[in-house]
């Protein structure tokens, strides 16, 4: 039943662009910098570039999410395929709405992007650090450090700081798309993934030093 609606997630951008290809011009936009602005341009077919890549991205890391246990056997025990499995269908939902915010700035020239994207990207962060707690030590999601992948208390005490920054950092990301430009929007962009990657990165260091127990 969850392939299924993976599966309707995935079409669902493939409508979308079969709805607007026949008002499509002949040339479109296929791609914007950071300030929003189209800067580079394709045929009309290139409006189904977008949910192709963005199908198979789906499809490969849904499944391999959902059958994690069969590539990361050492750890299979400590899995929860439940969590992983809604992981899974997590970032099919991020990937397809991210791509109809695509397909739609694409036909839709004039409206600022960024204002879509970076609040998307922002909330998705967000639910990634509610389940960051929750990831058990693994091979293939999460903070695979050096001394989170040796020590499970370190792994454990690692990702509940990291959720918390993750959740708080995609807070941020969310209202600064909603508020400033798409310059500024995207330098605090930048300056959070900094925040939210060395934090966790630094703390599990630091707990390692300490011979894993909690400081």
């Amino acid at each position: 039943m969850v392939l299924f609606y993976v599966l309707l997630l995935i079409g669902i951008p493939f409508i979308y662009a079969a709805y607007l290809y026949p008002s499509l011009p002949e040339i479109i936009p296929t791609h914007f910098n950071i300030k929003g602005e189209a800067d580079g341009f394709g045929g009309k077919d290139s409006i189904y570039l977008g949910p192709i890549i963005m199908g198979v991205a789906s499809l490969f890391t849904y499944f391999l999410l959902a059958n994690i246990k069969k590539f990361d056997p050492k750890r299979a025990e400590q899995i929860d395929d439940a969590l992983f499995q809604k992981f899974g269908f997590f970032t099919v939902l991020f990937l397809s709405a991210l791509c109809m915010v695509i397909l739609y700035a694409t036909t839709h020239q004039g409206i600022p992007i960024e204002k879509l994207l970076f609040p998307i990207m922002g909330l998705a962060f967000a639910a990634m650090g509610m389940y960051m707690p929750k990831i058990k030590q693994n091979y293939f999601a999460g903070f695979k450090l050096p001394w989170t992948l040796d020590n499970v208390d370190n792994w454990n005490a690692t990702h509940k700081i990291a959720g918390k920054v993750w959740l708080y950092g995609g807070i941020v990301q969310f209202f600064a798309g909603m508020a400033f430009s798409s310059v500024t929007s995207f330098v605090i962009f930048f300056i959070d993934m900094i925040v939210m990657v060395l934090v966790p990165t630094i703390y599990s260091y630091r707990m390692f030093k300490n011979g894993n127990k909690l400081s």
